[in-house]
């Protein structure tokens, strides 16, 4: 079977949690929104291991853009989604992708020239099989490596982004609850 766009889409909605946020996050009134990350990609490697979509996500990551990079706006967005989904029992992290140059030496220790649009985010994701996201003004999948070497379980350090040590830890971690996953 070859995973296409819909089939990654359809699969990460089964997930009822992924489902909810879809609906209410255009409640939010967010420019360029995206739901991301685990929360999609662990699907399908959860359907291959014949789990639950959404077994093993840790939180449910959501990208967006904003020309204030104010600290104050972003918390304004987190608030609100705390507020929005609070009956879900799941941590929701929203993080303004205009704002992430300004902290992102801090936390991570390199340096991270500014975004220009939500999907940039995902174009500097560790793992090139994980840069997935679901654009929710079109309801489009933006995958900007394909889907083969996610269906496939390959591991493979993301050349837009490259930090060897980040992504060793990262594909290991990983490895650690899928092991039929391969670094590559």
């Amino acid at each position: 079977m070859t995973l296409t766009a819909s089939a990654l889409i359809d699969l990460a909605l089964s997930n009822p949690v992924n489902a909810q946020l879809v609906e209410r996050l255009p409640l939010l009134g967010l420019d360029q929104t995206l739901l991301t990350a685990g929360c999609l990609f662990q699907a399908v490697w959860n359907r291959i291991s014949g789990r639950p979509p959404g077994w093993g996500v840790n939180d449910y990551d959501v990208f967006y853009f904003d020309d204030d990079l104010s600290w104050e706006a972003e918390n304004r967005v987190i608030l609100a989604a705390q507020a929005l989904f609070q009956d879900l029992d799941v941590k929701v992290e929203l993080r303004n992708q205009a704002r992430v140059h300004l902290w992102f030496a801090a936390r991570f220790g390199t340096e991270y020239p500014p975004l220009e649009c939500s999907k940039d985010g995902i174009d500097r994701f560790l793992i090139s099989s994980t840069c997935v996201g679901l654009c929710l003004d079109t309801a489009k999948l933006y995958a900007p490596h394909g889907l083969n070497e996610l269906e496939h379980g390959l591991l493979r350090m993301n050349p837009n982004f490259p930090q060897p040590e980040q992504f060793r830890k990262k594909a290991q971690s990983y490895q650690a609850r899928w092991d039929w996953l391969r670094i590559v």
